[in-house]
């Protein structure tokens, strides 16, 4: 799959580039966590969250709303899924990745998103990006062997697990809080995930 940079104009329908704030020391901690063979998120780190730049992040990007910083790291080239929330998400590059991204607006009344919409974005190291509430997202892919850093930062409570059963149309596409799901058939997820990606599960070389 070819990809463009965040700094194309075909990017900014999905989201921005952060410029106001200096993620300098975020980059820096980040390469403290770990790096496995697969993905792992993890929605909220206390180390992260001490950082100044989270008070910065809370008032000035979220506009004092309570909100958390976490990280998805690991080794991965493919789409497998794609999820939404109801707010931005701030993805902040402690490595090179890229960002494979579609539409809400092209999901269909069937709840299917065709894959050959979506495209892809590198996004170079000590960048920052708002990815809008509407932009379907999943795991950041990278390019060669050396694996991806990327910390997230979402309202807090964002993808900790559910209080009730969800079950009928968009509803039962929540897998988590303020996460609604769109999995790939070959995307390797959890049994009972909801399906919806038709088309090829997209990879980056």
């Amino acid at each position: 799959m070819e990809w463009k940079q965040v700094t194309d104009p075909a990017f900014r329908k999905y989201g921005r580039i952060i410029k106001d704030v200096d993620f300098t020391e975020l980059v820096e901690k980040m390469g403290e966590t770990p790096l496995p063979e697969d993905v792992v998120y993890e929605p909220s780190v206390a180390a992260l969250e001490a950082l100044p730049v989270f008070e910065k992040l809370k008032t000035v990007v979220y506009g004092e709303l309570p909100i958390q910083v976490g990280y998805c790291n690991g080794h991965n080239h493919k789409m497998n899924a794609f999820e939404y929330h109801r707010s931005s998400e701030i993805n902040v590059a402690a490595t090179d990745a890229v960002l494979i991204l579609g539409c809400q607006q092209d999901i269909t009344d069937e709840l299917t998103y065709d894959t050959s919409k979506a495209e892809a974005f590198f996004l170079p190291k000590g960048t920052a990006v708002e990815v809008y509430a509407t932009t379907l997202h999943y795991a950041p892919c990278n390019l060669g062997d050396a694996g991806f850093r990327v910390s997230v930062v979402l309202p807090k409570d964002t993808n900790l697990s559910l209080d009730a059963e969800h079950k009928c149309g968009e509803d039962g596409l929540l897998t988590a809080k303020n996460k609604w799901l769109l999995g790939h058939p070959e995307g390797g997820l959890p049994a009972g995930s909801p399906m919806g990606l038709i088309g090829e599960n997209l990879t980056i070389e």
